[in-house]
Order: C-alpha cells, then structure tokens, then sequence
C-alpha cells in the first residue's frame, strides 16, 4: 500500500495515477509492495531529520528510511518539495518531472540499485528515465 501524507502546504494533485504507477514499477522490477509511505515536507523539515538520523549537516531533496525484507518494499520517503522545485529550476525541467524523478529513485533504492559509484548513478539515471517514460 502506497500512501502520500503532507508536512507543508504541498498536496500531489494526482495521487491514484501515481500511486498505480509506484506499484507497477515494483511489479516490474520483481518485487512485493508492503506498506510504503510518501512524506512531501520543506527543507527544514528534512534537514533535521538529515542531522538527527544521518548525521549529514546538508540539505537535500529526499531521505528514504528503508524497512524492505529481501525484495518485499517497505518504508518511508521524505521528499522537499523545497530542494525538488530547486533542483528542476537547476536541471531546467518542470517540477512534476522532477518530483516524479525523486519519487521513482526512492523506489528504486528499495529494488536494490545504488548510485555511489559513477556506474551505478548511470544505471539509476536510465531506469528513472525509463520509468518516467512510463509514467508519460
């Protein structure tokens, strides 16, 4: 189960189109969903969370604590919508394409992909662009 909850004056304006597309990305990469919380905040908002569990002193546009069992999903995301807006001001791109971005990497780091090493950011950038396909 998929569920978007609100920590600042945000509101996803198509949540069920989303949310079916959260979930087929999931079935598509061989994974169950569980139980999987959205949580839209401001910078503020993330930044203590950043500071009180990560121990990063740093802003940034999205945190996932991740609850997953092998390849059953289960967690959180946090995501500013502050520092998204930012960032597709930066990438010139609107800002649904970029909250979509946020939203599917989240996912993704719950299907196992990581994004350290440089190969692994190009792999994490092709299936977000696949899966923004998708969702288009």
């Amino acid at each position: 189960m998929i569920s978007f909850n609100y920590e600042n004056d945000f509101k996803l304006p198509n949540e069920v189109r989303v949310s079916n597309w959260i979930s087929s990305v999931i079935r598509l990469e061989g994974c169950t969903e569980e139980e999987i919380n959205y949580v839209f905040c401001d910078d503020d908002y993330l930044y203590k969370l950043n500071v009180e569990f990560l121990n990063h002193d740093t802003f940034t546009d999205i945190i996932s604590f991740d609850y997953s069992v092998g390849k059953t999903l289960h967690g959180d995301i946090f995501i500013s919508t502050e520092r998204v807006a930012d960032n597709a001001n930066d990438f010139e791109v609107d800002f649904e394409t970029e909250l979509h971005r946020v939203i599917i990497h989240g996912i993704l780091h719950y299907c196992g992909y990581k994004d350290k090493s440089e190969a692994d950011a190009k792999l994490m950038r092709e299936k977000e662009n696949f899966y923004l396909n998708e969702l288009n």
